[in-house]
């Protein structure tokens, strides 16, 4: 064989090796490029699902306080109730004594008649005033326990509303892309150290 010929095959042959070993070094890095990706898409997988978990646990924490809330205003709204209607018994029991004891009074002073009737319309009056001034009280209470309910649960719905904001979810195609774009990188950069 002629020496140019047995030059061209080892450069031929050198080529070959170089370009083997360029295409290994490309695969490699592309493989790792694409494990890196698999790699970032399982922590955006986990991230997302960490997230998801985390907005519910909120929002379920966020029912079960407004829950509380609107119990505690309601039994106190009970408790007001209990109260008033026990102000209006003892109210209607006293006006009821102090009606008799004004008869009774007035029988044993010689006094009857009219003036005996306007003292017992008159301490009638006075507790109609009272019992019409504690049961319009109490609906003034229902109605300010109704609005404070009804601004806890927009509260609510909003405090819900600001943390259940949509979750990112994993960017497999572009993530792979990236991954890929990163060996191929690699590859050039290798190619160009070794050329």
């Amino acid at each position: 064989m002629c020496p140019v010929t047995i030059g061209g095959a080892l450069v031929a042959a050198g080529a070959t090796k170089a370009t083997a070993a360029m295409v290994g070094s490309s695969i490699i890095s592309t493989t790792m490029g694409v494990a890196t990706s698999a790699l970032s898409i399982r922590g955006q997988q986990q991230q997302a699902k960490s997230q998801a978990k985390a907005q519910a646990n909120a929002t379920l924490a966020e029912r079960q306080r407004l829950m509380q809330q609107q119990s505690a205003e309601r039994i106190n709204q009970a408790f007001q109730n209990e109260q008033v209607a026990a102000q209006l018994q003892v109210s209607t029991t006293k006006a009821r004594e102090a009606r008799a004891t004004a008869r009774v009074s007035a029988g044993e002073s010689g006094v009857a008649g009219l003036s005996v009737d306007a003292l017992t319309n008159d301490l009638t009056r006075k507790q109609a005033v009272y019992n019409y001034g504690l049961q319009r009280q109490n609906e003034q209470m229902g109605i300010a326990t109704n609005l404070r309910m009804q601004d806890g649960a927009l509260g609510s719905q909003q405090r819900t509303i600001a943390f259940n904001q949509p979750i990112k979810q994993p960017d497999y195609l572009g993530t792979l892309m990236k991954g890929a774009n990163t060996g191929l990188n690699n590859y050039a950069t290798l190619s160009s150290i070794e050329t």
